[in-house]
């Protein structure tokens, strides 16, 4: 029997896109020989290298295929449901191809090339040294400001690894991403493929919940290298700054120091409020109807009761663990 045809559309947020990768692959794993897929998403390039995916734009042969608009109405659920957002597009697909489809590896599948593992990191480029470092995030998408850190705390937290970690600002361009001092800057000056590349060579990540954290999860780290002789363990530290606005069973990884406040407030005391904005941004966007409701100064109150101390603390726990290791001063 010839393998159904598929084409996967999603015009949804580059993390969301990393989640159906991972589907995309466990749909191989799992029904070998039954599918051929082709995708046409958001961030194409989180698509390159990937032997289980025909890029859309790439396909010569636009006859019949079955097309599928993926969504994921497990979201629905996940207050109250044991599931991770990586089940999401399972659910879906499995629902809508009427097979059986489970989670492989709890991870996105983000692939590299050859070529790409050998090029050198955009920090040697810039600093003309192979330098460990760690990707900082601080800000996020301006439709959905309860996401947002106090950049003042990042940048204590910043100051207090000074001279011991080097911190890489990266963010996309028209993002609020507030700019830290004492980093190398790359916000604006890297797309969604150099953005993997620089996460390959990354020793890790500290961010809100956001694209960096899934593919912090998704991207293979490094082996024995000039920046890292011992190697990098095999997941990446990634320090996520969530608060209460998402159910932490639903985002949090197993190897991530998940920073979060479910539970301690009535507002996410049954899961995530999943809240978009602090105050209306009167843009039209329906999202100014989703406010906050116990707002601290700029902040959502769970987002503001987690302090600079408490991110450095995460961030140090991979250092005193011995998963990683502090550079020769930068």
């Amino acid at each position: 029997m010839k393998p159904r045809r598929l084409l996967l559309r999603n015009r949804q947020s580059p993390g969301d896109i990393v989640m159906l990768t991972a589907a995309v692959r466990d749909l191989h794993a799992q029904h070998p020989g039954k599918f051929v897929t082709a995708v046409e998403t958001t961030a194409m390039a989180l698509w390159d290298h990937n032997p289980h995916a025909l890029r859309w734009d790439r396909v010569a042969d636009a006859g019949s295929w079955e097309a599928v608009e993926c969504g994921y109405p497990l979201i629905a659920r996940s207050n109250t449901g044991p599931w991770h957002f990586i089940h999401a597009f399972h659910h879906f697909l499995a629902e809508r191809l009427a097979v059986r489809l489970e989670p492989g590896a709890f991870r996105g599948d983000v692939h590299l090339s050859p070529e790409e593992k050998a090029m050198p990191s955009a920090v040697e480029v810039a600093t003309g040294r192979a330098l460990p470092f760690w990707i900082v995030v601080s800000g996020g998408k301006r439709d959905f400001t309860a996401k947002w850190w106090d950049p003042a705390r990042m940048q204590a937290v910043v100051d207090h690894f000074a001279g011991r970690i080097l911190f890489v600002q990266t963010g996309e361009a028209g993002h609020h991403h507030p700019p830290l001092r004492g980093v190398l800057d790359l916000r604006g000056k890297t797309d969604t493929r150099e953005f993997v590349r620089l996460m390959h060579h990354a020793q890790g990540v500290v961010c809100p919940v956001t694209f960096a954290m899934h593919l912090a999860a998704a991207v293979e780290t490094r082996g024995p290298c000039e920046a890292y002789p011992r190697g990098m363990p095999r997941n990446r530290p990634c320090v996520v700054i969530a608060g209460g606005r998402e159910p932490a069973q639903w985002e949090a990884y197993p190897h991530h120091q998940y920073i979060h406040t479910n539970g301690a407030l009535r507002c996410c005391d049954n899961g995530g409020c999943w809240k978009a904005r602090v105050v209306p941004l009167g843009d039209g966007d329906p999202k100014d109807e989703s406010l906050c409701v116990d707002v601290a100064g700029t902040l959502p109150r769970c987002m503001d009761m987690i302090s600079a101390d408490d991110v450095i603390r995460r961030v140090e726990m991979y250092f005193r663990g011995g998963a990683v290791e502090f550079p020769t001063p930068v």
